[in-house]
């Protein structure tokens, strides 16, 4: 073990913006590093972007915009959908660092070196959306078995790395560290992958501009994944700040989805590592996958996907909660929905029902009911505990040994249910006593203790979930009248810890409840308007067509509408003596820095209108039901302004 906690994420290529599931691990790594730094321990949280391969070329190039430029806006998109999400990383590793480039080509030249590394001839099937080489045995009628479409045959010169080697090493290595591989159905998934037959695997491909050359051979560039794994050792200081990865290394934990376990981060990985003679990470974790609420898996192609931080959003416009408290409403309920490393369905009712009862019912409420009754009975400040108080402090202690036996092997699920258990009898606790019965029999010792448990409960609550929604976490200890940064400590998980004398400062609710009857017709009448059968478009005339003026324009400023979720509002340059202002309802779907340069398709001549106090004129053409997909473009660099005919 090292000194210090270190935990990543995958990195995420940036062919697309960020959604559910890469939300899902990522929040669940910043749970892990908000806990031990609770704690007082060390703690580097990474995480970053794949910004490498085919891939990243393609998806510039329907962008319209150079490679490197289309990535600088998607690094933006994530790292402004991870601080809206309150996720607080150390470290935001792009593979397009200098210092990345010289780690990845060090590691191969010590692999080369060591035999662990050899030029072959790769012979066999590639799939360029995944950018992955497959088995013969992989592929399905054709195609790719992970996104459906087809794949090519090649047959280059290439190097390998020889997997095959460490085959027995691995398998032996995985069944004596229990919780190397984990959960146990992951586990079990990747010993009959090794004992199937591991063979070496593809490391590099023909020479591209792009990508990371293989250091002394013209000819080739280094495979993207074998160069995204090596991110881990980047940012730990491997052949670059030794003294830094002594302190640093191995990983605690390392946290991703289940589709990129057996192939890559179980094989692939530990041979990288094995041969550079590197301990292997402490554990490594795949987790399920989100569904949508129909069973199938999202998909940006099937439009099934969720963004996250806009449902936080619609949940803060259906409570009445501050969005930011929505947010840690989601985060709650990605945690504590499903145990993690299994799958789930994802709907919003089940967010909803989760806000309601869980948020409201249960922790607002013994915060709600406590809060009002120091105000009326002791004049709004913390008493003095006196006898018989600490009644729930083996509550306190069962729970807190519970919490951190489950976020070792991170069982978040488990850790929620221990915390929702203490609330239960914090509760139960305050509805048992009676405390307007003791004011009123005079009982006023009797009271202060009784009042002084629930508040203290109400605290100790604030610690325990401050990893999984910190900005409620805050809100609680405000309301408390705690400075936060000084209440959320581990070492004051216990009982009497409540400074006395202590001022509160109630304020409104923190969890609204949601109107579900509201609600509920809301979401029957969307999905009644999604099942309706589509009305036939009017036939127009060659006429009607010719008079809609169809011309390319180029964004040159984007920015939210004030007040409005949905909205950008864009300055488009249609090569006339001032830019366009026109108003798009694609908030949800595109960053607005993402937008910026990119070519788009403007009705030109459509009436002017003024939305939410902004002037538009014109419209942005978009593929897309109720979403947009995509924005309409051209496939060649044209001059703005340009007739579409």
């Amino acid at each position: 073990m090292s000194d210090v906690f270190y935990i990543t994420t995958p990195i995420y290529y940036v062919s697309g913006v960020p959604h559910l599931g890469s939300a899902y691990t990522t929040i669940a790594c910043d749970t892990l590093a908000r806990y031990h730094r609770l704690r007082g321990e060390e703690v580097v949280f990474a995480t970053g972007t794949d910004e490498h391969g085919n891939k990243s070329v393609l998806e510039a190039a329907k962008a319209g915009v150079p490679t490197a430029e289309y990535v600088d806006q998607m690094v933006a998109a994530y790292q402004e959908t991870w601080e809206r999400l309150h996720i607080r990383y150390d470290r935001f590793i792009r593979t397009s660092e200098a210092e990345h480039t010289r780690v990845v080509q060090e590691v191969f030249r010590r692999l080369l070196e060591s035999g662990d590394i050899y030029l072959g001839e790769y012979e066999g099937w590639y799939c360029v959306p995944c950018e992955t080489y497959l088995l013969e045995a992989d592929i399905i009628a054709g195609n790719c078995p992970d996104c459906g479409r087809e794949v090519n045959r090649v047959s280059e010169p290439a190097y390998f790395l020889r997997t095959s080697k460490v085959a027995d090493r691995l398998l032996h290595y995985i069944e004596d560290h229990e919780h190397f591989i984990m959960p146990d159905g992951a586990c079990k998934e990747v010993l009959g992958f090794i004992k199937q037959g591991l063979q070496d695997a593809c490391i590099s491909r023909a020479r591209t501009d792009w990508d990371i050359p293989v250091p002394g051979d013209d000819t080739q560039s280094i495979y993207v994944w074998f160069d995204a794994l090596i991110n881990y050792l980047t940012v730990a200081g491997f052949a670059v700040d030794e003294a830094k990865f002594a302190r640093v290394w191995p990983p605690a934990a390392q946290l991703m989805g289940k589709d990129i376990l057996p192939r890559f981060h179980a094989t692939i990985w530990p041979a990288m590592l094995m041969g550079l003679g590197v301990d292997l990470p402490e554990m490594i974790y795949a987790h399920g996958w989100w569904l949508a609420d129909t069973g199938d898996k999202m998909s940006k192609s099937r439009g099934n996907f969720v963004l996250p931080y806009e449902t936080a959003v619609e949940l803060a416009e259906q409570s009445g909660a501050r969005t930011a408290v929505a947010v840690d409403a989601l985060r709650y309920f990605l945690l504590r929905e499903v145990p993690f490393g299994l799958d789930g369905a994802f709907s919003f009712r089940a967010l909803v029902g989760r806000f309601n009862a869980d948020l409201a019912n249960d922790l607002g409420n013994l915060l709600n009911r406590s809060l009002p009754l120091v105000e009326r009975y002791l004049d709004g400040v913390v008493p003095t505990p006196g006898p018989g108080a600490g009644n729930l402090a083996d509550a306190v202690d069962r729970t807190r040994e519970a919490v951190e036996q489950a976020l070792a092997l991170a069982d978040f699920r488990g850790a929620l249910e221990a915390v929702w258990e203490l609330l239960g009898e914090g509760n139960k606790f305050l509805h048992e006593r009676e405390p307007w019965t003791l004011y009123k029999d005079g009982k006023q010792v009797e009271l202060e203790a009784v009042l002084y448990d629930a508040l203290d409960c109400v605290r100790i609550a604030a610690i325990l979930i401050a990893p999984f929604m910190p900005v409620v976490a805050e809100e609680i200890c405000q309301q408390l009248g705690l400075d936060p940064a000084a209440a959320l400590r581990w070492d004051l998980v216990a009982a009497g810890a409540l400074p006395p004398g202590t001022k509160i400062e109630r304020d409104n609710p923190i969890f609204p409840r949601v109107d579900m009857e509201r609600l509920e017709q809301k979401l029957q009448n969307r999905e009644q308007e999604a099942a309706a059968p589509a009305v036939e478009a009017p036939m127009v005339t060659l006429d009607q067509f010719k008079a809609m003026e169809l011309r390319v324009g180029k964004v040159l400023e984007a920015e939210r509408v004030p007040g409005a979720d949905k909205l950008l509002q864009l300055r488009v340059d249609l090569g006339e003596a001032e830019p366009r202002p026109i108003v798009a309802g694609i908030a949800q779907e595109f960053n607005p820095r993402e937008l910026l340069d990119r070519l788009v398709i403007v009705i030109a001549n459509l009436e002017p209108a003024t939305i939410r106090g902004v002037e538009s004129r014109g419209m942005l053409l978009a593929a897309g039901e109720e979403k947009a997909l995509a924005l309409l473009t051209v496939d060649a660099d044209v001059p703005v302004g340009t007739k579409i005919r």
